[in-house]
């Protein structure tokens, strides 16, 4: 299986990235870093640049069907730089149209408002996302992790960092059930 990970070239939170990656890593799938530009994108812990990373694939090279999932990391620049690349948005809306899981956590969410794919949605995200959620026709919880399936797909949340077992768990838990 392979899912892609989508990032901007700079903000995305380092341990946001790295604990899915390696989460999904170990059940043996294929995660691909996806960005909106060739190269590396660099990572940040919290406000202090920290790692780079190389892309594998931008959004113009690569197309939905080529994947089985989507991951969305956070970080506050990152999903503010993807929602105003129309490719970027228009690759995430894909896997809502052909009913692909989506795993998205902390200011992730932002990316899922501008490609209008959360009427009717209960999410949950880093706190300060809700006004954004609710306004774009959300329910926005504070839970550690929320699985919905009332949509075209399943969408998994999940807050912040600290929560990332959590979303570890359950974003594998719903990916593993696109192949069974």
């Amino acid at each position: 299986m392979r899912i892609a990970f989508l990032m901007a070239p700079d903000g995305v939170e380092q341990i946001e990235l790295t604990e899915p990656w390696d989460a999904v890593s170990e059940t043996g799938e294929t995660p691909q870093l996806i960005s909106t530009k060739p190269g590396e994108i660099q990572a940040f812990d919290h406000l202090t640049p920290a790692k780079t990373f190389p892309v594998d694939a931008t959004v113009d090279q690569v197309s939905v069907d080529d994947f089985e999932a989507l991951v969305l990391p956070g970080g506050v620049a990152n999903p503010d730089a993807l929602r105003l690349d129309p490719r970027a948005v228009s690759f995430v809306r894909g896997f809502f149209t052909a009913g692909k899981p989506v795993a998205a956590i902390c200011h992730a969410p932002w990316t899922l408002i501008e490609a209008d794919v959360i009427d009717g949605r209960t999410l949950t995200s880093w706190p300060s996302l809700k006004t954004d959620l609710v306004n774009a026709g959300a329910t926005w919880v504070d839970e550690r992790v929320r699985i919905d399936s009332d949509g075209p797909n399943t969408l998994v949340t999940s807050r912040k960092p600290a929560d990332l077992r959590y979303f570890n768990e359950a974003m594998l838990s719903e990916f593993g059930k696109v192949n069974a």
